[in-house]
Formats: C-alpha cells, structure tokens, sequence
C-alpha cells in the first residue's frame, strides 16, 4: 500500500460554497483522515493549489488549513504538469471559459454549476472534453443529502408503487439590506452579474428530478421579481435585474407531474429549507435536508371536510420517519471522494459535464417558457 499524491487546481475558494463546503468540509477534511482509500488499498492524497484574484486572501487561507500553495495566476498554474485536476467554483460568466483553458491543457475538471451561461457554450465544453479524452465531473451535491438519499431508498424497494406527482418547496426570505443586514451575496439579484434564481436552482432541480423520480420531458416556468430594489454589502441602493422567485410545473417520464416552487422572497413554514412531497399509489413521503417520513397505503387516515368544525386530525403524527440506517458524511466531500476515485482508479462517476449541460438546457427551457408564456420540450441532449 502506497500513497498517491494528486495535485489539484482550486478556484475560486474564497466564495462562501468554495470555502465552506469544498475546501474546508471536502479537501481539508480529506487531508486530515489521511486521503482517500482506493480498491487495492492505496491512498490518494489530495495536494491542493489555491487560485483565485485576492492574494492576501489565499495567502491567510492557505496559512490556516496547511496549504502550502497559493497563487493568482492561473493559466500558469495550468502549465505546472505536477497538477492534473482544475476545479472551479467561482463566479458562472467566467467558469465556461476556465474548463476550456484547463481542458485545452490536458486537465481533468470537476466544477460546480451551471457549468455555463448558455446550452451552446455547455455542449461544447463537453465535446471538448472528451475529444480530450479527459475525466470531468460537475457536482450534483442535492443527490448526497440524508433526505434525498432516503426517498431514493424508498423508490428503489418500492414503496411508493407507481409515482404520481412531485412537489418541492424551496426558498426563505433574503433580506433586502435596508432593515436588515442582507444574507445572500448582492450579485444573485442583478441579472448583468449572472444572478436570478432561475440560472441558479433549476440546474439543481434537473438532476434531483432525473436521478430520483423520471427524466424532465417539459417544463411551464413563471418568474418574478418581487422585491425590486435592494442593498448591497455596502449598504448602498440598487435596482434588482434578476428574477427572485420561479413557479415551475414540469412532465416527467413516466407520466408524472412535478411542482417545483423557488424563491427567496417566501417565510418558512414547513419542515425544512428545502422540502419534497412525493405521492405514490401505495405510500407517500415528505423529505428534507435531514429527514424524511413515510404514509403507507394501509396507514393512510380518512379525514372529513367539514368547514363548521375546527380540524380535530393531527396530521403531522400521521407519518412515520425512515430512520437512520448509515452514517451520512458531508455530501460534497462524499463527491470529491467520489471523483478522486473516478480520476485515479477509472472507477464510475455518471455526473459527468453532459449532466451540468442538462442542468443549463432545462434553464433555457424554463426562461424561455416565462417569456413565451407557454409549455416547453425538454429534448434528449447529444454532443
């Protein structure tokens, strides 16, 4: 048994996504168990380069988690063929063009989504990259919760029997900064920065809705700009340009609809930040980061509609929990493990850049769908 080193490019680190869950609860927390274990033992571990524009930024991260590397400039990092693996977490406009730099330079990519701003510029970085003959990976972090990972399990041993309908309920309020300090980066709500939840969650909810319950045949999406002006981390005024909450109905295969609600104009008032609601002919199921709890066929109560009474049912102690049957790590540390292996050992990883450009089709499909007021196809994607 040996360790393996395997140098990887990492920009874009200084973000809050980057830092908290890629660098510090991935990377750093793999270094620290001692790296990743392979099949015929052997252990890779991660040697990370941190790239990115603020120096003296990188330069303090790098001095507290034991980094021995930093740098600004990346496409001489690029050139160093020590280091195989580019990964990207920085901002959406510039992220298309980084792939192609480090796949034109032989490296493997991982990055996070939407891997670009258009269908065209997706497909091409895919083509690209196996035209290079190079692994690459986009992460799909929503397929890693405890919630998602138990409805999943629910759907493989059948309990739902046939699916009918999916709804999700994503969303909180973001304060507008005048009355309170503002919790979400100012950019997200100019559309000119590449903001608007559309771009943003819709590449997530492709993959959740493909992976979990049917392909994404058809898409009707409405968006909104509800709050249209903002402050931003300076307190100064500004005016939103970018949607801040979408209503999507979506076909998927196999004759199921889903309901998929995104907004960041909304007060919470369910289980989580993130709810699912799947209904089946033999059982249903609520999930949400965490949790997720079940009704059965033969459990299901029947309540009476009667508008002269206050409801006497307490349907919350209706549904049972799917309990804890394994330890659940950090799901993006679980994905970097995951694409460790896939680059080192050749081992599966299916979340590949034409999965990141199904994710940019279906917000194509869904703005599109907005401004044409219609329904829109979801077609099968080939490079």
């Amino acid at each position: 048994m040996s360790e393996i080193r395997l140098g990887i490019m990492m920009h874009g680190v200084t973000g809050r996504m980057g830092l908290n869950q890629h660098l510090i609860r991935s990377i750093v927390a793999i270094r620290r168990q001692g790296g990743v274990l392979l099949l015929n033992g052997d252990r890779v571990m991660p040697d990370p380069i941190l790239l990115g524009r603020n120096a003296a930024a990188l330069e303090k991260l790098a001095r507290e988690h034991g980094i021995a590397r930093w740098g600004t400039d990346v496409e001489n990092a690029l050139a160093d063929t020590a280091d195989t693996v580019f990964f990207d977490a920085a901002t959406t406009q510039g992220r298309a063009r980084l792939l192609a730099l480090a796949i034109g330079a032989g490296k493997h990519v991982y990055c996070e989504k939407p891997i670009a701003l258009t269908l065209a510029e997706a497909l091409d970085l895919a083509k690209l990259a196996r035209n290079a003959g190079v692994k690459h990976g986009v992460v799909q972090d929503k397929l890693f919760l405890p919630g998602l990972m138990k409805l999943a399990l629910l759907r493989k041993s059948g309990f739902f029997g046939r699916i009918l309908s999916v709804r999700g309920e994503f969303g909180y309020w973001v304060f507008e900064g005048d009355l309170q300090p503002i919790q979400r980066p100012s950019w997200n709500y100019r559309a000119e920065d590449g903001g608007g939840i559309i771009l943003d969650m819709m590449c997530h909810w492709r993959y959740v809705l493909d992976n979990l319950f049917g392909a994404v045949k058809s898409v009707s999406c409405t968006g909104a700009t509800h709050i249209p002006k903002r402050w931003d981390e300076k307190g100064r005024e500004y005016p939103a340009t970018a949607e801040d909450a979408c209503y999507a109905a979506l076909q998927l295969e196999g004759d199921i609809l889903a309901q998929i609600n995104s907004s960041w104009c909304t007060r919470v008032r369910r289980d989580d930040l993130v709810t699912f609601h799947v209904d089946g002919t033999h059982g249903s199921a609520v999930a949400g980061l965490t949790n997720c709890v079940t009704q059965a066929r033969v459990n299901t109560p029947k309540p009476v509609w009667n508008p002269d009474l206050p409801q006497a049912m307490d349907f919350y102690k209706q549904w049972h929990a799917v309990p804890d049957t394994q330890t659940y790590e950090n799901g993006f540390k679980v994905q970097w493990e995951t694409f460790i292996r896939h680059v080192v050992e050749d081992a599966p990883y299916p979340w590949n850049l034409m999965e990141g450009a199904k994710g940019v089709q279906l917000v194509e499909c869904s703005l599109q769908s907005w401004k044409e007021r219609c329904w829109v196809d979801v077609p099968a994607l080939e490079v």
